[in-house]
């Protein structure tokens, strides 16, 4: 990479050198699969291919609240999909989702199965699937959906931009951080005025909203994130804390943060989800074959 300030980028891009930086290996300028791979297919209707990022998490934490709120037809098949082993450019996934990035969910419940793919767009056909989690009148279904799509367009800030620049790159270069620095300290600000005035994103209700931002920004405020807590001092934004530490403690919430998980301690991670009964029945030995 080059960090001279004199660079002049070339009439046409060309991909003729390594991009650097952490997930280089899986980056390149072009779609469509890189090896035939079928998906594996599960007993449930709902086959949910994912790894347990922020987005993903989004899918299981959403998968999990409906199955607490009794929605039987939402039990779902998890799949371990290892991006840094390519996994999602596999022909199978790739079949499910040409965008090649987790989450993918495919739904076998219908006579032809439904291929979804984004996880804003996910949790959304989940929502109106089940009825559930998504607010009904108009003012505040619109908060709602204001507030999830915010985060479509907010997170790549956070993510691909500060996240990138900050803790990834090869070289440190200052004007990206700064730059990305502060856009997210003004997303947290944004939040946390939100926040001041309502319990949760949408209103009195916890919904899609709060299921597709928390995953982000609940881990950016805990400083779980790119080792940037003091960097951030997110410590400052006291709504923020104070939802994300409320959505935390949801059942639901921590069963989903598992599911696909490959980092941190074995007792948080559950590799592959089938069955309800598997939070009850793993095992650290469990976890390291699965691994």
């Amino acid at each position: 990479m080059n960090d001279n300030t004199d660079y002049v980028p070339p009439p046409v891009w060309a991909w003729n050198k390594a991009s650097g930086g952490r997930f280089a290996n899986i980056n390149r300028p072009v779609a469509g699969p890189t090896h035939d791979k079928a998906l594996p297919v599960g007993k449930h209707p709902l086959q949910l291919y994912s790894l347990a990022t922020p987005n993903g998490v989004k899918v299981t934490v959403m998968l999990e609240e409906l199955l607490a709120l009794g929605h039987a037809g939402a039990e779902y098949d998890a799949w371990l999909i290892r991006i840094g082993e390519g996994d999602q450019f596999g022909s199978g996934f790739v079949a499910v989702n040409p965008n090649s990035k987790i989450p993918a969910l495919l739904d076998r419940s219908g006579p032809q199965p439904v291929r979804v793919f984004e996880s804003g767009a996910i949790l959304l056909y989940l929502a109106e699937k089940f009825g559930a989690l998504l607010p009904q009148d108009a003012a505040t279904r619109a908060e709602c959906l204001s507030w999830l799509f915010w985060q479509m367009g907010a997170a790549p800030y956070l993510g691909g931009g500060f996240g990138h620049f900050y803790a990834y790159a090869p070289t440190k270069i200052e004007y990206a951080i700064d730059r990305f620095a502060m856009e997210v300290k003004r997303q947290l600000d944004v939040l946390d005025r939100r926040l001041a005035e309502s319990e949760y994103l949408a209103g009195d209700v916890y919904t899609v909203a709060d299921i597709a931002v928390w995953p982000w920004y609940g881990a950016l405020a805990k400083g779980l994130v790119y080792g940037a807590g003091e960097f951030l001092q997110v410590q400052d934004y006291k709504n923020v804390q104070r939802w994300t530490d409320q959505i935390a403690k949801r059942p639901a919430v921590r069963r989903g943060r598992m599911v696909n998980r490959l980092s941190g301690d074995p007792s948080s991670q559950l590799h592959e989800r089938h069955d309800a009964s598997d939070f009850d029945t793993r095992t650290a030995d469990k976890l390291g074959a699965a691994g």
